[in-house]
């Protein structure tokens, strides 16, 4: 939902990032295995409850993520770039709630609560996007995208909010886990009565 916003506004600093990497010779993939590389060091952290730390590996995993495509928009994006990223991505937002059920194990079903609804919110979103594909359905909002991101009300950048939270205030993770989990789920049907209303 708030993905177009933030796309707007970090689109130039990071078009800017990666004329500096193509002028390396640094390419897409390598940020992006470099970025999940750095993001799962979440799990170790936030077990050991270094909450600030976690949040800087969160936000700089989150900047590679955003930085890859740019690099990418620039050198030529791919399929295999695209498939890369997505998978490593979905791996990454499970990572965080793991992390922190590990922290504090009492808080363990508020995670896999938040695990089970990224399950609905990720397989609605690959489902669609591959059946797009093979259709050649034009995707009306990222364009520039190597797959077709069907919108919903929570998205990447809610997912980074809600992650931040959960490293500031950690001693409410179960409450704001299960707040979003239950959006996630809203996101769910929606995509997939949106998607089978257009592919019907």
């Amino acid at each position: 939902m708030l993905d177009p916003w933030f796309i707007r506004h970090i689109k130039n600093p990071l078009s800017a990032i990666a004329e500096i990497a193509k002028n390396k010779n640094i390419t897409p993939n390598q940020i992006t295995i470099m970025g999940f590389l750095i993001g799962i060091c979440v799990i170790p952290l936030l077990a050991y409850q270094h909450y600030g730390i976690s949040l800087i590996i969160i936000l700089i995993n989150r900047i590679f993520d955003g930085l890859d495509g740019a690099l990418a928009r620039k050198t030529g994006i791919t399929d295999a770039g695209g498939f890369l990223d997505i998978s490593l991505d979905f791996l990454f937002y499970s990572a965080v709630p793991f992390g922190f059920a590990l922290a504090q194990p009492e808080h363990a079903i508020a995670a896999t609560f938040l695990i089970f609804s990224f399950v609905g919110t990720g397989s609605s979103f690959l489902a669609f996007s591959s059946i797009a594909s093979k259709r050649s359905i034009p995707d009306p909002v990222y364009k520039n995208k190597s797959l077709y991101y069907i919108t919903g009300l929570t998205e990447g950048a809610e997912t980074i909010i809600c992650f931040v939270l959960f490293c500031l205030f950690p001693s409410y993770f179960p409450i704001l886990a299960s707040v979003f989990a239950i959006l996630c789920f809203i996101t769910t049907l929606t995509r997939i009565y949106n998607g089978f209303q257009l592919l019907k």
